[in-house]
């Protein structure tokens, strides 16, 4: 049993164009302690099963104990928030102070003021973002992308790989071990806003272009090294998962 519970789909509600303009983010703590599987029993009956009853026009996600609440108008996300915050109480849990509050999607047919326009959900911060439409005009639009701490999270990872250290392995044996979870993470968090995505791929990229360096004396020089980069994406642009995004490499 997982600890997500929907009304409908992420990536219908929280991403189309005709959704509401505010949304509620709560999160509570249930305690190390409790399972999570007793913790998701509870919480679909502390939250989703009531919240359904009470408002069953109002769509939300929810995620273990974070979840999303959708509402039309500032009024109605107050009187929403207010009745979870007695739902809360009435079994035993406190909306987390700092982290449960009204957010306001902002973006081009959206321009009033408030406090939050932002919140991270599921390694995702929903923002106003630059995008364009299909017939190539900008605007800005309320979108996902991921998040500063999966990017520290994962930036952390490709750090500790090392990659530009391991000169004992070739380049076919580096990317059997990291295609796999560099493609888990093009697949996940390239799901929205892919862009926000690139300059960590490059990192790896620039990681590989170092071991080229070390593993060969003869590309010690940047452009030497550069130019065989530029040769191997060519020829083999399959190798790394991830060159299906970008194979390029800063410096």
């Amino acid at each position: 049993m997982t600890g997500y519970a929907q009304r409908s789909s992420p990536d219908r509600v929280l991403t189309r164009p005709d959704r509401p303009a505010l949304r509620i983010i709560q999160r509570c703590s249930l305690g190390s302690p409790i399972s999570p599987v007793l913790a998701n029993l509870f919480m679909h009956y502390a939250f989703d099963a009531w919240l359904a009853r009470t408002y069953p026009g109002v769509a939300f996600e929810r995620y273990a104990d974070d979840a999303i609440v959708h509402c039309d108008s500032r009024s109605r996300a107050r009187h929403v928030l207010a009745a979870l915050d007695d739902r809360m109480g009435q079994v035993g849990l406190r909306p987390h102070p700092t982290k449960t509050r009204i957010v306001y999607c902002k973006d081009s047919n959206r321009r009033g003021s408030h406090e939050h326009t932002s919140f991270t959900f599921l390694g995702y911060t929903f923002r106003a973002r630059k995008a364009r439409s299909r017939h190539g005009k900008f605007f800005t639009n309320f979108l996902p992308a991921i998040s500063k701490e999966a990017q520290k999270k994962v930036s952390g990872q490709v750090r500790r790989w090392r990659l530009h250290l391991r000169t004992g392995h070739t380049l076919d044996e580096l990317a059997r071990k990291i295609n796999p979870i560099v493609r888990g993470w093009a697949q996940y968090y390239g799901a929205f806003y892919r862009s926000a995505l690139l300059p960590l791929l490059q990192r790896i990229n620039a990681y590989l272009v170092r071991w080229l360096r070390k593993k060969y004396k003869r590309l010690r020089p940047f452009h030497k090294a550069l130019a065989c980069w530029q040769r191997i994406t060519r020829q083999r642009p399959g190798l790394f998962a991830h060159w299906a995004w970008t194979s390029n490499a800063w410096r």
